[in-house]
């Protein structure tokens, strides 16, 4: 991970006062894991989820000495937040292909096509629009604020994905959200490149939409696409039918899937192709390989244990930057802003989107409306400032703050109530005789 010299020397400097409270930080960060690990039992039937608990540890944490002087602000560390966030993302979209079993088709996929194909650009330009005219924005500072929020997050969706082992077919709703999470973070990443490209260049020309379209758009998804099918069924074999009594799946080793998640990963970034859609193709084809296989379970559940853990320290990191005042900069344009996009922009997009589809009212709008926005948009963000010069980025970061906020807020107390009201809806159908949740 390369940091910037002011980043560094930041660090540096907090290094005499991180060594007196070492000790301390040791206790407290193995007192919240052991908490965090609890957590799920606790919260199973509450309105509440972990998100939201981590985000209020954090905020209490860092709002008192010593603590408090370490407060982070995406600001300070800008290209730490980038690496940090990308890690998680990735962690989380490997756990997220493998756990889908059904096979990639067009009719089977047919919400998750419209969520991409419908919802997402809907979302980019409802956001571009509101933020040119509403809030002042520029052309490429909109956009990137559109690419940042148009996502729907694989981290913190966690409580709305389907379960390894759920049935896809009676879980459409689960099913839709987890492989919309999945696929969508490649395809919001055209339009924050064309963000950049613009801000670079002081404009929208002929040369950026045509670099833009046969770079960013045809060649790096097409060679995350590629690449992501082919070291998926590379490593699907090497974990599963080597011969001779090799296969990795005999050694029973989870984090075999940490592994193919950094590989897979960097290859496609070295071929300058979009790493989040081969991570997540990567984990469908690897599932694919042995479709049943008991092994399959413990790579997903490796992934799993490992995305809840950077999710719990980059969560009690985001308390802290709220209670750091990250939200200070906040006006009311920019509340409405953030009301708007939560409660009318993604709902309608989302709606819109599935208009036509043949499943239950209610199922369909759990779909457009449990679009929740996380440390994937706290990537995108950061990534675009961290590439080329856009303004307002302190009124920026607080919107977004405050968008995520009230997403975790919002989705995680509505969640459970929703999905048992959605369960309870199958069995009245005579849809579904899985259990509750």
């Amino acid at each position: 991970m390369i940091l910037s010299l002011s980043e560094a020397t930041s660090l540096a400097a907090e290094a005499p006062r991180f060594e007196a409270q070492y000790i301390p930080i040791l206790f407290a960060l193995g007192a919240m894991i052991l908490v965090i690990a609890w957590l799920p039992f606790v919260l199973r039937k509450l309105p509440l989820s972990l998100p939201i608990v981590c985000v209020a540890i954090g905020f209490v944490l860092f709002s008192f000495p010593p603590f408090s002087a370490w407060a982070p602000h995406p600001e300070k560390t800008p290209k730490l937040v980038e690496r940090a966030t990308e890690m998680i993302v990735i962690v989380s979209l490997m756990g997220g292909g493998l756990k889908i079993e059904r096979i990639v088709a067009w009719k089977s996929w047919n919400v998750t096509w419209r969520l991409l194909g419908i919802a997402m650009p809907l979302t980019i330009l409802l956001v571009m629009l509101l933020g040119y005219h509403f809030l002042g924005l520029g052309l490429a500072t909109a956009l990137l604020l559109g690419g940042a929020l148009a996502p729907t997050d694989p981290v913190l969706a966690g409580d709305v994905q389907i379960a390894h082992d759920e049935n896809e077919q009676e879980a459409e709703a689960k099913f839709a959200l987890t492989s919309e999470a999945g696929l969508n973070d490649a395809f919001a990443f055209p339009f924050i490149h064309l963000a950049i490209a613009i801000a670079a260049a002081g404009g929208l020309s002929g040369a950026v939409l045509t670099h833009w379209v046969l770079d960013d758009v045809l060649w790096k998804l097409g060679t995350g696409l590629v690449l992501g099918a082919g070291l998926g069924r590379a490593i699907g074999w090497i974990i599963y039918r080597m011969p001779a009594g090799t296969a990795l799946s005999r050694t029973g080793d989870g984090f075999i899937a940490l592994g193919a998640t950094l590989l897979v990963y960097a290859v496609t970034e070295f071929a300058h192709g979009y790493g989040f859609l081969a991570v997540f193709v990567a984990g469908l084809t690897i599932r694919q390989s042995a479709r049943g296989h008991d092994f399959n379970k413990r790579l997903h559940d490796f992934a799993d244990e490992s995305e809840r853990l950077l999710m719990m320290l980059l969560l009690l990191l985001f308390g802290g930057m709220l209670a750091a005042g990250l939200l200070a900069p906040l006006g009311w344009k920019e509340a409405t802003f953030a009301g708007v996009m939560l409660l009318v922009i993604r709902p309608l997009a989302g709606w819109i989107s599935l208009i036509g589809v043949k499943r239950p009212p209610l199922e369909l709008g759990i779909i457009a409306f449990f679009g929740i926005r996380g440390l994937g948009s706290v990537y995108y963000l950061s990534y675009g400032f961290n590439h080329a010069a856009f303004v307002q980025k302190t009124s920026l970061w607080a919107t977004l703050g405050l968008i995520i906020a009230g997403s975790i807020l919002m989705h995680g107390v509505l969640v459970t109530p929703a999905l048992r009201l959605l369960h309870r809806h199958y069995h009245r159908l005579g849809i579904v005789e899985t259990e509750e949740g």
